[in-house]
């Protein structure tokens, strides 16, 4: 379990990252940005898998999709949970949605482990139950103060454990999966970066891009790749409590940018910390225990 754990900080961190780095990309828009992350993702994605020895993964999912032409239509699906994901992570920043998707990330770790307690039975440990306690009051103030729920909440907070479960079901929920899913994703990339207003030709007046463009790539497939593990290591529920690991560090990102906490935003945030760090104490502690029996 603490390997997971490590995986999905790290994770975090990564999109974190990401999610600044996306303003150092102008002229490039939310779409172009989106489109390169797509088409750069890929060969990334590619030789870590096949580094890893787990090309096996893509191969098998190939086969079982030839054999059962349905599982297309379940890897389409995916892909299209995902790539809505990844265009509106980078889409929202530009175009002053923010906060309603910072809502949607918020809200994400309760419904992935409302989705972890209803679809699969699990049960949470009593460090678990104290977060997820934590982590809903300081929702629940967010929810009072935006006051309702826009478009981009509620797709991020439902389409993320939509998307996983979907993946479960059909038997993707691997790194080939993974692949897949971005693989699809390239004639949209393609036509994104094609249809922007820079483009694959405008890249010659802008020469930064050069060097910042396969930084995207290798940011984004890394996330993505720390993401997917976690997902495999955890409990749905536990890696849902995790998930509040990400609006944390997005909310630092928001206040290296300028921004400012407001004073009732104080009673959102500090509650979500005390349940991340609530998760820290009992990763410690299973760390701990492990140590001490070995010894």
């Amino acid at each position: 379990m603490s390997k997971g754990v490590l995986f999905s900080v790290i994770s975090s961190v990564l999109f974190a990252t990401l999610y600044f780095y996306s303003t150092l990309l102008v002229p490039l828009n939310g779409e172009e940005i989106f489109g390169w992350r797509t088409l750069l993702t890929i060969p990334f994605l590619t030789v870590f898998i096949w580094r890893s020895n787990q090309w096996q993964h893509v191969h098998v999912w190939a086969q079982r999709m030839r054999q059962r032409p349905l599982l297309i239509v379940g890897a389409l699906a995916t892909s299209a949970f995902l790539g809505v994901q990844l265009w509106l992570f980078m889409w929202a920043p530009l175009h002053g949605r923010a906060l309603q998707v910072s809502l949607g990330y918020f809200l994400l770790p309760l419904t992935m482990l409302l989705t972890g307690r209803i679809v699969y039975k699990e049960r949470l440990s009593r460090w678990q139950n104290l977060a997820a306690i934590c982590a809903a009051f300081g929702v629940a103030n967010e929810l009072v103060q935006v006051g309702s729920f826009s478009w981009e909440t509620m797709l991020v907070a439902f389409g993320y454990p939509g998307y996983f479960v979907l993946r479960q079901k059909i038997g993707s929920n691997n790194l080939g999966g993974l692949w897949f899913d971005m693989a699809l994703l390239l004639p949209a990339g393609v036509w994104f970066v094609y249809a922007g207003t820079v483009g694959f030709a405008g890249i010659d007046d802008h020469a930064a891009l050069y060097l910042l463009i396969p930084l995207l790539g290798i940011l984004s497939a890394a996330a993505l790749i720390f993401y997917m593990v976690a997902s495999q290591t955890l409990s749905l529920s536990l890696f849902g409590l995790l998930g509040y690991v990400e609006p944390v560090l997005l909310v630092f990102v928001a206040l290296l940018l300028g921004e400012q906490i407001k004073s009732h935003e104080w009673l959102t945030y500090i509650p979500i910390w005390m349940a991340v760090f609530l998760l820290i104490i009992e990763g410690s502690l299973s760390v701990y225990s492990k140590a001490d029996r070995r010894s």
